[in-house]
């Protein structure tokens, strides 16, 4: 399991070091894509197929599920860390999460994101301020899902 929070200095070329307590469990081939609120995420080879498989049989007519796939899968990179845990974050990916000198790495649970740090640290305030207003919201989700389940939908 992916836990924990890494920071790490960006080169002028947008290389970085990737923590190696998460390149024991990732290993080193990884797809780098874009993530929520303007981070990036990083999976293995093999967790890649579970983090699109919410698209895949969805059907091609659906708008969501081709934006969904353009959004992660037309802007994936594969990515080769080299003998000491780099690599270079292509310049496409650099842009959209805004990283220039420094990034914070997250461990979860199957994946890891990619921030800039002073992006993490305000979502990190938003999120201090809210947890508790994003909590109910995700009960209240397992509840109607309970519900449905029970046929009381």
């Amino acid at each position: 399991m992916l836990i924990g929070q890494y920071h790490s200095k960006v080169s002028l070329k947008g290389r970085i070091a990737f923590p190696k307590k998460f390149r024991d469990v990732l290993g080193d081939q990884l797809v780098l894509t874009l993530g929520y609120e303007g981070s990036l995420i990083i999976v293995s080879n093999d967790n890649w197929k579970s983090l699109i498989s919410g698209t895949e049989d969805k059907p091609f007519f659906m708008g969501s599920a081709r934006d969904t796939n353009r959004f992660l899968l037309g802007s994936a990179s594969e990515v080769n860390l080299d003998e000491q845990g780099r690599f270079v974050i292509p310049p496409y990916l650099r842009d959209y999460a805004k990283i220039v000198s420094e990034v914070v790495f997250l461990g979860l649970n199957q994946y890891v994101e990619v921030w800039e740090k002073g992006r993490w640290l305000e979502h990190q305030k938003y999120l201090s301020e809210h947890i508790e207003e994003i909590a109910e919201k995700l009960g209240e989700i397992d509840l109607s899902k309970d519900r449905a389940r029970q046929g009381r939908g």
